[in-house]
């Protein structure tokens, strides 16, 4: 949903892709339609995104899903921040692990998904970053990595590196314990770091006795392009691939840095790069 800063109406528009395991990314555009609100979720013509359940058209793109989530909401920024509109955005993970089942029809075939791992996120912002990156990894077994790292479009802010907000949910506890911890660290010290570029980008950071390096790949082939219109009329390009490679090390110090857990992912992670 896009309400535009000249005070025009609002209205509600997006984008479906398909990335076939053996052929080129798909995707189709739909709306813009006028926005009509939805008392439990997003809706705009016959596309629904609701609590549970998944279904629309965009070209001849067709979907429509049934999901069952029993994770805890994660908050990739602060509780705060997601009740209260007062950062330029912020991001939630209501459904961070759930089954879906159902099917996806696009030019190319029909995939039947069931029970199958997936995701749901929700945004609000005032617009797109300067530059961002997001990370949605499923590592099994009830882990995850949520990332968001950005720099702001805001005077002052977009001086700064990207700010980074990371949440590692690792045996049922996540990690780090305060949200904005990675953000903005101790008085400064011990803020997380993000190198934000293509076809690679990385994120580092430390809290407590714990320390995590992140490495993301994304191939040009299976990276799909798409330009966004703020509500102010500027232009921002999202590069999105549902099959980006990852690799995370998650290490605690005992006298010297010990590797506890590590993840490879090949081709199973969602991830994202998006400039102006």
């Amino acid at each position: 949903m896009t309400a535009p800063t000249d005070g025009s109406p609002a209205h509600a528009h997006g984008w479906a892709a398909v990335f076939p395991a053996d052929g080129p990314v798909e995707h189709a555009r739909f709306g813009p339609v006028p926005w009509q609100p939805h008392p439990a979720g997003f809706a705009a013509q016959d596309v629904l995104a609701v609590p549970g359940r998944l279904s629309g058209t965009a070209g001849p793109l067709r979907w429509d899903l049934t999901e069952h989530s029993g994770d805890e909401t994660l908050y990739t920024f602060p509780r705060w921040a997601w009740n209260h509109p007062v950062l330029p955005a912020a991001q939630i993970v209501p459904a961070p692990r759930c089954l879906l089942t159902g099917s996806v029809q696009y030019s190319g075939g029909e995939l039947r998904l069931e029970d199958a791992p997936g995701a749901t996120a929700r945004i609000y912002g005032h617009g797109n970053a300067r530059r961002w990156a997001w990370l949605h990894a499923d590592l099994g077994g009830g882990d995850l990595l949520e990332i968001v790292a950005a720099v702001s479009t805001r005077p002052g802010l977009r001086r700064l590196p990207p700010l980074v907000f990371l949440r590692l949910r690792r045996r049922g506890r996540t990690w780090p314990r305060g949200a904005l911890r990675p953000a903005v660290g101790r008085l400064g010290a011990g803020r997380f770091r993000a190198r934000i570029g293509l076809p690679e980008w990385t994120v580092r950071g430390r809290a407590g006795l714990h320390r995590i390096r992140v490495d993301v790949v994304q191939a040009a082939q299976r990276t799909l392009a798409l330009e966004y219109t703020d509500p102010d009329g500027s232009k921002a390009v999202c590069r999105n691939s549902e099959t980006a490679d990852a690799r995370i090390v998650f290490q605690r110090w005992w006298g010297r840095w010990r590797t506890e857990q590590e993840w490879t992912l090949k081709g199973t992670a969602h991830a994202e790069v998006g400039e102006r």
